[in-house]
């Protein structure tokens, strides 16, 4: 027999195993469907789908066991707002990618095709149970566009851009008029002043290709991709709000430290919130009224929330959504909504819940087995699927202890501190 056919014999076996259906028995199983867990839960996965679920079920004959011992099991969570896979290191410029210059059109600059898939930060997020997340650019010196943002999908392959242009990005604060236009008065006029040329555009026949920023504007005044827009400010939001209502649009606010303060109005224009849930300090003007029980007041008023935390949302993209998600419930927040506020609230709110965001029948089975409270900062993943497929558990900075402990447990044995 050739090489040639013990190779095809080789990748013919590795795609049986593959195709192998999954249970996973035994888990407390939050599908989200519900506000409380399935006890004793078998999940049965299939094709990269999850086929079904139900308590105390046998698993399907032939299936690969896997034994939860109790343990919850969730959808893999997904970050609603982060720069990840356009930003390794800060202070290494060579690795930023997050934001364009002068000469790039402001609401067309799209950013997925800079997306770097195999950043050690993605696997980091990966292992951390973080399987979806939305990466978007940060405010251009173009007022008031920073441009559109990408659906990303954490595979373990090298590409992960699930769906570019998932939406489009705006910043509105004391900061980005300081750096552009001076007034944030100038920025919401900008911005109007877009919206209406887009759509007297649309609405009068083509008589050549439309320019890039009417192209990207197109699908927000279709309502198929929402506006994202970055402010804090109640006068803001206020603002936000209306534009929601006079252009009938889907308007999702990213920050929102005082939007505890305008709650009632942002949800009768159903403008969802990506907040901080650790954000309590007046770190600008804009943000003099932060507080930590922003997240359960707009939940109370039926605003829909998710998580985004600030400076660490990179670095540290799945355990510090977890841990912003659990300071939110401890300051108010129901346990339910803040496992949905990382899960299925950011499918919901950029369109992807027909394929993620719980577990349920013919959705992506995207699953997390932790050894303890999600919501828990000490809580680890023990084994993540993605697309039906278990993912390796190991990152750069496990390869590295894995390297050197041993050389640091014989020193310390000799007596070397």
């Amino acid at each position: 027999m050739s090489w040639r056919w013990l190779i095809a014999l080789a990748m013919l076996a590795t795609g049986a195993a593959c195709a192998e259906p999954i249970a996973i028995v035994h888990a407390t199983a939050w599908t989200l469907t519900s506000d409380q867990p399935t006890n004793d839960a078998t999940i049965v996965i299939d094709g990269g789908r999850i086929v079904s679920v139900a308590a105390s079920a046998p698993p399907p004959e032939g299936a690969l066991v896997v034994d939860a011992a109790g343990h919850p099991v969730t959808p893999g969570l997904m970050h609603a707002a982060t720069p990840l896979g356009l930003m390794e290191v800060s202070s290494a410029t060579e690795t930023l990618d997050h934001s364009a210059k002068l000469a790039v059109p402001g609401a067309a600059f799209d950013i997925h095709t800079a997306v770097n898939g195999n950043s050690l930060l993605i696997q980091l997020a990966r292992v951390d149970g973080l399987t979806r997340a939305v990466t978007y650019p940060a405010a251009s010196p173009v007022p008031p566009f920073s441009g559109l943002g990408a659906l990303l999908h954490l595979t373990p392959s090298g590409d992960i851009v699930e769906r570019p242009r998932i939406g489009v990005f705006v910043s509105i604060n004391n900061r980005a008029a300081t750096a552009s236009v001076g007034s944030r008065a100038a920025q919401w006029q900008l911005l109007r002043t877009a919206l209406e040329n887009a759509m007297a555009t649309l609405a009068s026949p083509a008589t050549a290709p439309r320019p890039p920023d009417v192209q990207a504007l197109e699908p927000v005044l279709a309502g198929r991709i929402p506006l994202a827009i970055t402010t804090h400010r109640e006068s803001d939001l206020r603002q936000a709000a209306k534009l929601a209502r006079d252009f009938g649009i889907r308007v999702v606010i990213i920050g929102g430290a005082q939007a505890w303060r305008v709650a009632d109005e942002l949800a009768a224009a159903h403008v969802a919130v990506i907040l901080d849930p650790t954000a309590n300090l007046p770190i600008s003007f804009d943000e003099i009224g932060a507080r930590l029980d922003n997240a359960a007041l707009l939940h109370k008023a039926g605003v829909t929330i998710a998580m985004a935390l600030h400076g660490v949302q990179t670095y540290n993209a799945g355990s510090s959504l977890r841990e912003g998600a659990g300071l939110a419930v401890a300051n108010g927040l129901p346990y339910v909504a803040g496992l949905r506020s990382i899960i299925s609230a950011p499918a919901e709110i950029w369109g992807v819940a027909e394929h993620h965001g719980t577990i349920a029948p013919g959705l992506d089975a995207d699953l997390v087995i932790w050894d303890g409270d999600p919501l828990e900062p000490s809580t680890a993943a023990l084994r993540v699927f993605v697309n039906g497929t278990e993912v390796p558990m190991t990152t750069h900075q496990s390869e590295l202890r894995d390297r050197y402990l041993p050389f640091i447990q014989l020193m310390r044995a000799a007596g070397w501190e």
